[in-house]
C-alpha cells in the first residue's frame, strides 16, 4: 500500500511493533508507542510491515486490551499462534492522513521530523532526523552534517512547533551531553 507524503512527508505513523504471540488464538502482544496505548484501538484497520518503505499488509482491528506496559491485539486475520508467531518483529503502522486532528496545545511527534531544530536564541541544531522511542521520554534525534544531537522529548524543552522548524527553550548543559 503506497500513501501520500504527510505535511512531515511521512505517509505512515508507527504506533507500535509486535513483540510477540500472546496465547494461543493468534493475539499479539505489542509494545506501544502512543502516549495513551488503548487509542490504537479506534483504527480499525491497521497496516503491519517491517518499516515504513516496505509493502504493508492490512489488518482489521478486532480487540485491544491493555496489560502493564504492553498491549494485547486480537486481529481478525491473525487466528492462531503461528500466525501471530510469523508477525514478530513487525511494526504497527496507520495512515498519517487517518489520524485524528491534534488537539489544541498537542502536537503529533511525527509532526516535527523533516524540520529544522533550533534553540530559542537562534542557535541552529540541524534538522529532525528521526525519533528513538525511550522507557520515559521519547528521543529526537536531530542531525547537522556530522554532528548529532539527541533531545528528550519534553513538554517543557519544546517552546513552539511552526511550519518549518521546531523551537526548543533547553535547559542549559543538555546538548554538552552530545559531545
Amino acid at each position: 500500500m503506497a500513501g501520500q507524503p504527510s505535511a512531515a512527508g511521512q505517509p505512515f505513523v508507527l504506533l507500535g511493533t509486535v513483540v510477540r504471540p500472546h496465547g494461543i488464538k493468534g493475539e499479539l502482544k505489542v509494545r506501544p508507542f502512543t502516549e495513551q496505548p488503548k487509542n490504537i484501538a479506534q483504527f480499525p484497520r491497521l497496516l503491519l510491515a517491517v518499516d515504513e518503505s516496505t509493502e504493508k499488509q492490512i489488518y482489521t482491528t478486532e480487540q485491544l486490551r491493555v496489560s502493564g506496559a504492553r498491549v494485547i491485539l486480537r486481529l481478525r486475520e491473525c487466528t492462531s499462534r503461528e500466525l501471530a508467531e510469523s508477525l514478530v518483529g513487525q511494526g504497527i503502522w496507520v495512515a498519517s492522513s487517518d489520524l485524528p486532528p491534534a488537539i489544541e496545545g498537542e502536537f503529533y511527534l511525527h509532526t516535527m521530523l523533516g524540520k529544522a531544530v533550533q534553540t530559542v536564541d537562534g542557535h541552529l541544531l540541524g534538522q529532525a532526523d528521526h525519533l528513538l522511542a525511550g522507557s520515559s521520554q521519547d528521543i529526537l534525534v536531530v542531525k547537522q552534517g556530522n554532528q548529532e544531537h539527541l533531545i528528550p522529548i519534553v513538554r517543557a524543552f519544546i517552546h513552539s512547533i511552526e511550519s518549518d522548524a521546531v523551537i526548543l527553550d533547553l535547559p542549559e548543559g543538555l546538548l554538552d551531553i552530545n559531545r
